[in-house]
């Protein structure tokens, strides 16, 4: 049955119930489901209807009645428009909360764990942590964002993109081309470059180790990620010297970088060819491989005692988990940046014969609805 509401209509009155996954809160006009952005739990609203389907509609507020004691007023002006930022209305530690119910229900709902601990705050924040940034540009050449699930471009406020860092939140003028795109990367020269195979590579630090980086390859966002994220999963492996490891979708190599600091004996696979040649050079002691994880699978070692999974937001998959489950790893670290995914494949493990023995969670994200995971699996 379609939804008996169209796209602009303004539903007045609207009772907000629970934050679910992606930003949204969950309302109910006539019994139809809609997501609300920029709302709160027991807010009375009104919203403007953005997008209908036949199960569900999205909606933006437009007039608060009823405020939630957490509201606050964005520290960004264009908080309302970009689509960079979901939770700049919240007051930064209820945002955690609300990650943390859904991390809660997405990994009870699908994986049946009981997550019992916090979203941990990293600084910095809630400002100021975004080490990268892709701006873009109008046919004058100022530069903005996107909007939310929209081509629109919406220009940055004076001062520039709030959860940037300060070196890289205003692009020089005439930094690129008009229409274009504009790399930009934090450091002590802050870089600006438009994308492009321009083969242009950066030099990131953490701990006692350097890593070179592709200008548009991927690296973690916020300034402190790496380092929180490789304590995780050496917190959670313990590795020894001499044992078997396998970092999968290692991107440049962080983590492998770690367990061979460690004394592993480290095999990487990576789907982005640049990645691995960097990864190479990174850490010349470890192998790499560039391609599908699950086809390269094949190539590796049969028995490994230890294995990071770091993969996209679409998750690992039932195929790379049970390559890796035939290896009896006594220690799996799973990272993931989407709660859901890491839910499906947490059941698919279990089914494969690994439990979660820990799950924590960093807020790598402030401000947005994103959460990052590291869940440590062992043998049933």
């Amino acid at each position: 049955m379609s939804i008996d509401i169209t796209v602009g209509q303004v539903v007045s009155g609207l009772e907000i119930g629970p934050v679910a996954h992606g930003g949204h809160f969950v309302a109910r006009h006539e019994g139809r489901v809609i997501f609300v952005r920029h709302a709160l739990t027991g807010e009375l609203v009104d919203v403007r209807v953005t997008e209908v389907s036949k199960r569900f509609a999205r909606a933006d507020v437009v007039a608060v009645h009823r405020a939630s004691p957490h509201r606050v007023t964005p520290p960004c002006p264009i908080a309302g428009r970009c689509g960079g930022c979901d939770f700049q209305h919240v007051e930064a530690g209820h945002s955690r909360e609300l990650k943390r119910q859904v991390v809660a229900e997405l990994l009870g709902h699908l994986a049946g764990y009981d997550f019992t601990g916090d979203v941990l705050e990293v600084q910095p924040a809630p400002l100021g942590w975004r080490r990268r940034m892709r701006y873009h540009l109008d046919d004058a050449g100022r530069a903005g964002l996107r909007g939310h699930r929209s081509e629109d471009l919406v220009l940055l406020p004076v001062g520039g993109c709030r959860i940037a860092d300060p070196g890289i939140a205003v692009p020089p003028a005439d930094a690129g081309r008009p229409d274009g795109e504009l790399l930009a990367v934090a450091g002590e020269t802050p870089l600006f470059v438009a994308p492009g195979p321009s083969g242009t590579t950066v030099v990131e630090t953490v701990g006692e180790r350097t890593f070179r980086v592709a200008l548009d390859g991927f690296w973690q966002a916020h300034a402190a990620a790496p380092t929180v994220l490789t304590d995780a999963v050496i917190e959670g492996l313990a590795p020894t010297p001499g044992e078997v490891a396998f970092d999968l979708f290692c991107g440049v190599g962080l983590f492998a970088g770690a367990l061979a600091d460690a004394g592993a004996q480290v095999w990487g696979i990576e789907g982005d060819r640049r990645a691995v040649e960097l990864a190479r050079g990174n850490v010349p002691g470890a192998n790499f491989a560039a391609g599908d994880v699950a086809r390269r699978l094949g190539g590796l070692p049969s028995r490994a005692d230890l294995v990071v999974l770091d993969p996209p937001r679409a998750g690992a998959g039932s195929g790379v988990l049970a390559a890796v489950a035939s290896r009896r790893p006594r220690r799996i670290a799973y990272v993931a940046c989407d709660p859901a995914a890491l839910g499906r494949d947490l059941r698919t493990a279990e089914e494969l014969g690994y439990v979660p023995v820990s799950v924590t969670a960093h807020d790598l994200f402030p401000l947005t609805h994103h959460v990052e995971c590291v869940a440590i699996l062992a043998p049933r």
